[in-house]
């Protein structure tokens, strides 16, 4: 019996099976077995056969694992070499069983060096050892086993509190908490495993004062420091006296700030100054830095691109003088640690760590490759991922560009042409933007990117509307000129669905963005060959 979404309770148990195709006649009758606790109502059962056809099953696994309060883990030869459940599936329920307790009941199938496994060794297996794997083979022992299975399966529903968390941790309470100003982000983090054992080293070791993280957006910079926090709070933040978070775009107004004012008074007072309204911006700043050294603090400004500048002579240089002064004081001297994620690198800072966020992990790009719809055996997609440099950009369009072609297949990417330029200068995303380029023609998605060339920062679509009105100019707005409103719509959403443009921002719905490298490839285009328009 399928139980549909809808049909789901908030207080039901979930539970999903984890298993290899190879052992499909192992998982049905698992699932045959627990089919009388679904009937009672006791659980609801999911597996992947229960996609449908035409559904993305990657992300729908995904979304079952982060809903499951149980992973039923069908253990075999085959379960342990599969790659996706080894890349994949398994990563994803060790971080929930860490952070919020979800139960594994590995129950094991076949013959195989499981107790080798790191992941297992903590975990309880089933059988006990006193049945032998040549016990199960047969039709009734095997049937034994299931039933004593599902046994534990439901003693485990009856007397687990699954909102019980999986650990007490050994370091006490912080003194004050406020991280609900920061974005809520998916759970999904792929191949950073690298940057949250940075992030912790530099908590741990108080070795750096700032730590910032420098990509565009949609690579993941809020997600990871999210990931990152949930990990602290599981150890009640290993010894932070306060947490404090801060997003730029998130300032109640449902606009980007424009100043950081509304910060810096709402910072001073929660931090306990007597009077946050006292002061220049530079007394402010500084009486600000006074207050958060006072205690060992995890400061997290998010978004800090607002506050930057954006042109070439000062590029990345805080504009506002409180904030500029708060930033560059806790970079002198700090007992805790201030994480800054933006878009451009923090210009003028010493002692803290960048951290290009840009270069995936192998893992990270092969994951972007298969949630893009991409096509392909795993080993395919690391190969492909690798022939692009793994630069988030770079993977980001081209599992966009594969998705437009029929099969959308990983193979694909090997006709796409390769330019004769350093790394150094984006040879991967610019061999992506040429593509697409190619793909487009003179057309209308090719004439609105070279508008963005145009300029050095995000236009507002009020001077995008200025530079394409009547009359025309040649090769850079005529094929603009004949567009409805609907029309003109549709180029802009093919355009952020190709992700050559940034999703429009519920922030500030006015602006047009890209990636600074796509408008510097069409403005240095529009320059060389079409230097009249």
């Amino acid at each position: 019996m399928a139980v549909q979404e809808s049909q789901v309770d908030a207080s039901d148990i979930r539970v999903f099976v984890s298993y290899s195709h190879k052992d499909d006649a192992w998982k049905d009758l698992v699932v045959t077995f627990l089919m009388p606790l679904v009937h009672e109502g006791n659980i609801v059962l999911w597996d992947d056969r229960r996609i449908g056809t035409g559904d993305d099953w990657y992300p729908a696994i995904k979304a079952q694992i982060e809903k499951a309060n149980i992973a039923v883990c069908l253990i075999s030869e085959n379960y342990l070499e599969s790659d996706f459940i080894n890349k994949e599936e398994i990563p994803a329920m060790k971080r929930r069983r860490a952070d919020e307790g979800m139960l594994l009941l590995p129950l094991l199938i076949g013959p195989c060096a499981w107790k080798t496994v790191k992941w297992l060794k903590g975990v309880q297996m089933f059988p006990r050892d006193d049945v032998s794997l040549e016990e199960i083979r047969t039709q009734v022992q095997r049937k034994k086993t299931l039933a004593d299975f599902v046994v534990e399966i439901h003693e485990k529903i009856t007397n687990e509190d699954f909102t019980t968390p999986a650990s007490v941790p050994e370091f006490a309470l912080p003194e004050k908490v406020d991280i609900s100003r920061l974005p809520e982000t998916g759970v999904q983090l792929f191949g950073r495993d690298r940057e949250l054992q940075l992030l912790d080293d530099m908590w741990d070791s108080g070795s750096a004062h700032i730590v910032s993280l420098v990509a565009w957006g949609g690579v993941g910079k809020s997600t990871l420091v999210n990931q990152w926090l949930r990990n602290l709070k599981a150890d009640n933040y290993r010894g932070a006296k306060r947490v404090y978070g801060w997003s730029f775009y998130s300032q109640g107004t449902g606009q980007r700030a424009t100043s950081a004012d509304q910060f810096i008074s709402e910072t001073l007072k929660w931090f306990d100054d007597p009077d946050p309204a006292q002061g220049s911006p530079w007394d402010k700043g500084e009486r600000l830095a006074r207050l958060i050294r006072q205690q060992r603090t995890l400061l997290v400004l998010d978004g800090l691109e607002p506050m930057q500048s954006g042109f070439s002579f000062d590029k990345g240089k805080i504009n506002d003088p409180a904030l500029s002064v708060l930033v560059t004081g806790l970079a002198k001297d700090n007992a805790g640690l201030c994480v800054i994620t933006t878009r451009e690198k923090v210009a003028d800072l010493q002692n803290y760590i960048h951290v290009d966020l840009e270069h995936l992990s192998k893992e990270a790009a092969r994951a972007l490759l298969r949630i893009g719809g991409v096509r392909g055996s795993e080993e395919d997609l690391v190969a492909a991922a690798e022939a692009f440099g793994n630069h988030a950009l770079a993977i980001s369009l081209l599992a966009t560009y594969l998705h437009e072609i029929e099969g959308h297949h990983v193979s694909r990417a090997a006709s796409i042409p390769d330019l004769d330029i350093a790394d150094a200068e984006g040879r991967h995303p610019r061999r992506m933007i040429e593509a697409f380029h190619t793909r487009f023609g003179d057309g209308p998605p090719t004439q609105v990117l070279r508008i963005m060339g145009l300029f050095d920062r995000p236009p507002d679509l009020a001077l995008v509307n200025a530079v394409k009105t009547h009359p025309p100019i040649p090769g850079l707005t005529d094929s603009l000129q004949r567009l409805t409103e609907t029309r003109w719509g549709d180029v802009l959403d093919r355009l952020r669905g190709c992700k050559l443009l940034a999703p429009k921002s519920k922030h500030n719905p006015s602006v047009l963005d890209c990636h600074p490298l796509i408008r510097e490839y069409f403005a240095d285009k529009l320059r060389r060959e079409q230097p009249d328009a």
